[in-house]
């Protein structure tokens, strides 16, 4: 790849395949589309490309919607909606039995699909894109090719089945805590001390449960330095991160396309004030 390639791949990489997996719910779906994008920029020649993040996110976005589109044709039952349970899922204070558990991956995996299964393909790209990335309303009309104002209304229908199907979802999903899970995201994928320290609360403190048995002690660290570096020394070597379904406060890891660790974030003044992190070590 040129330099050009080599500086988009590590500049947007996280964010693309966050974007794809909002919208997909499989997170080695998300990074086949976020390969395939950067397959077309190649094609393309970024140096020509005004807004290469932009165009990324429209080409990553018709990818998804065609995709989802398949994918709910090829679909004979949608499920049963009354299962829904993602705010019972994603939380590190639960420890699943080993025993009984199957792995957090599949939990997380049919819970977050639950929640895509209530909208329909456009509804589910427009919602992502605006509410979840604050992609402009223009920028999702051009992606799904429908009017601006049909867009609005996409998005607005996709809110009201995500709040019927789990109020709690949409209860924390909040702008700021969006926009502080993305930038946790880009600096712990991009392995960027600084900017992950950058976006730690002063008072931060974080906690580590590991699903064992015998389970061992709960890891314990406080302060922005020595936070940032566990959280970097576990999920800055290659992990894939992204945030949990429909706007959680969760961040996921996956390695080798398998889902190791869940943290849930505690947001204060637009800061993580503290981190709850469930690893399952089976995973590595």
């Amino acid at each position: 790849m040129s330099e050009t390639i080599d500086r988009a791949w590590h500049d947007h990489r996280p964010y693309l395949v966050n974007l794809a997996y909002q919208m997909l719910g499989d997170v080695g779906e998300a990074e086949d589309v976020a390969q395939e994008a950067f397959l077309r920029l190649s094609r393309t020649g970024p140096d020509e490309i005004y807004d290469v993040r932009g165009w990324l996110t429209v080409v990553a976005s018709r990818l998804c919607l065609d995709q989802v589109r398949s994918a709910r044709a090829r679909r004979e039952s949608p499920g049963d909606p009354s299962a829904l349970d993602v705010g019972g899922v994603l939380s590190a204070s639960r420890e699943p039995d080993p025993a009984d558990r199957v792995t957090l991956d599949d939990e997380v995996h049919d819970a977050l699909l639950e929640v895509l299964r209530r909208l329909s393909p456009a509804e589910r790209v427009a919602f992502v894109l605006h509410d979840v990335f604050q992609v402009p309303f223009d920028t999702v009309a051009q992606t799904v090719g429908r009017p601006v104002g049909t867009c609005r209304q996409l998005a607005r229908r996709a809110r009201a089945k995500i709040e019927a199907a789990s109020p709690r979802v949409t209860a924390v999903a909040t702008g700021e805590h969006r926009e502080v899970t993305a930038r946790f995201i880009d600096a712990c994928a991009t392995g960027d001390l600084e900017a992950l320290t950058a976006v730690l609360d002063p008072e931060v403190w974080g906690v580590g449960v590991v699903l064992a048995d015998p389970p061992p002690p709960p890891q314990i660290n406080h302060g922005r330095d020595a936070v940032a570096r566990n959280l970097l020394l576990y999920l800055g070597r290659g992990a894939t991160l992204v945030s949990g379904p429909a706007g959680e406060p969760v961040v996921l890891g996956y390695s080798g396309r398998q889902l190791f660790v869940i943290v849930v974030l505690t947001v204060r003044d637009g800061l993580v004030l503290k981190i709850e992190a469930t690893a399952d070590p089976s995973a590595l």
